[in-house]
């Protein structure tokens, strides 16, 4: 029987991610890696980007670099093409991209409602279709929703939490499409509160109230979020597809 450690291992697969500028995205990328992946990355701002693949290649694997704007379906399909090309397979993706807004929806406009939908939702459709295309029985997507796709901090975030809810239809009707047929499996993941760019932005006094709710009394470390993406990415996870792992630090359950 393979041990466990054997099967979260990734020597000889390729995992693409995207949103992979900063945070989780870069975070997850280097921990693909050192599992001893080949990683293909995208994100709009290419010096950032490269700033990941520079990371990753100090673990001694080869990263792919595009920049990209995942709302674009030809960006994706670009990006899809260049990491098949050559890393010369597709055995993950992680959809990571993603933007978010605090705006109440009296105030919010179109184009910033539309921002968001074209990123969060659309962009992980057109990237998991290009993808499918070039991905063999074993292979796996995980869509990176979030706890606000089924819960509210009270903030305005219609948007945002629209699209997050979204995700987890998406995942379950492409599961339903892709498992049986085609051997891949699909699954999400919906993050509580960790350290990114956006938390950045927001509020001292409102990220502590979210961690004195949380039963754990803290936000989330990148690397367990990185580690349970790593986990149900692998072998170790093949009887698991259509579902949601909630890393929240049980925030949720309050």
């Amino acid at each position: 029987m393979t041990s466990f450690a054997e099967q979260t291992r990734f020597d000889g697969k390729t995992v693409l991610i995207t949103g992979a500028s900063s945070g989780l995205g870069a975070a997850m990328a280097v921990a693909f890696a050192e599992q001893g992946a080949e990683v293909a990355i995208c994100g709009r701002r290419l010096d950032r980007v490269e700033q990941t693949a520079a990371a990753v290649e100090q673990t001694g694997r080869r990263c792919v670099a595009v920049q990209a704007d995942t709302s674009s379906p030809e960006d994706c399909e670009r990006f899809a093409q260049t990491a098949y090309d050559e890393l010369g397979r597709i055995d993950v993706l992680i959809n990571n991209a993603g933007i978010g807004t605090a705006v109440p929806m009296t105030r919010e406009t179109v184009e910033e409602f539309r921002s968001v939908v074209d990123v969060n939702l659309n962009g992980v459709y057109w990237m998991s279709q290009v993808a499918v295309r070039r991905m063999q029985p074993g292979s796996n997507i995980i869509n990176i929703s979030s706890v606000l796709g089924t819960w509210s901090a009270g903030l305005p975030q219609a948007a945002y939490s629209a699209t997050k809810a979204a995700l987890l239809g998406l995942t379950r009707d492409l599961a339903v499409q892709l498992t049986g047929r085609k051997g891949i499996r699909v699954n999400a993941i919906q993050p509580g509160y960790f350290p990114t760019e956006m938390t950045d932005q927001q509020d001292a006094d409102f990220l502590k109230g979210i961690a004195d709710l949380a039963p754990m009394g803290r936000t989330g470390d990148v690397a367990e979020l990185v580690n349970a993406a790593v986990f149900l990415a692998s072998d170790a996870a093949s009887y698991i597809t259509g579902t949601s792992l909630v890393v929240d630090g049980g925030l949720t359950v309050r």
